[in-house]
């Protein structure tokens, strides 16, 4: 059984649609080029987010400010004369080098008995950010944890009317 197909007048079987590339714009270097740009805005992306949330990354450890926080409050009960956040200026003495101040707040030290971490206390008034009384190492605005207590000073000096800024650093 044979179907008569419609015929041109040439013999041949008339033109059906054709799906041929031939006549597509796209070319491989067309295709090349856009993946390419495609995958540098997918890396360019990648390395941009990073940096957006730097700012709000800390490079001290959360325990770090924890044990920050903890030698601030034992400085204020230690320093303090009975009244809550009253120190006693006088004793601020005691603390005059890196032993005596590892050593009173119950700090790490290695087998010579320095310290591990470094400590600077600093006692500055609430307008300014000047020393007026510290002790420990100095402190360069590294990367550091910190915490501030708000304190009067009984006996202190007299830049700390009527209060003063009593700021721990660990590093």
């Amino acid at each position: 059984m044979t179907r008569d197909r419609p015929r041109n007048g040439r013999g041949r079987r008339s033109r059906t649609v054709s799906l041929s590339l031939r006549d597509r714009g796209q070319t491989t270097q067309d295709f090349i080029v856009g993946i390419g740009v495609f995958i540098l805005a997918v890396a360019f992306v990648f390395s941009f987010l990073p940096t957006m949330l730097t700012p709000f990354d800390s490079s001290t450890s959360g325990g770090q400010t924890a044990q920050a926080d903890r030698v601030a409050d034992r400085l204020v009960h230690n320093l303090s004369d009975g009244t809550a956040n009253e120190i006693d200026g006088n004793q601020l003495e005691n603390y005059d080098d890196d032993h005596n101040v590892s050593k009173a707040l119950g700090l790490r030290t290695n087998q010579d008995g320095d310290p591990i971490q470094r400590v600077n206390v600093s006692l500055q008034p609430l307008n300014e950010s000047t020393t007026v009384k510290g002790f420990g190492p100095e402190y360069d605005d590294q990367s550091a944890a910190s915490s501030a207590r708000i304190v009067t000073v009984e006996d202190g000096p007299d830049d700390c009317d009527p209060a003063c800024r009593l700021v721990v650093r660990i590093w």
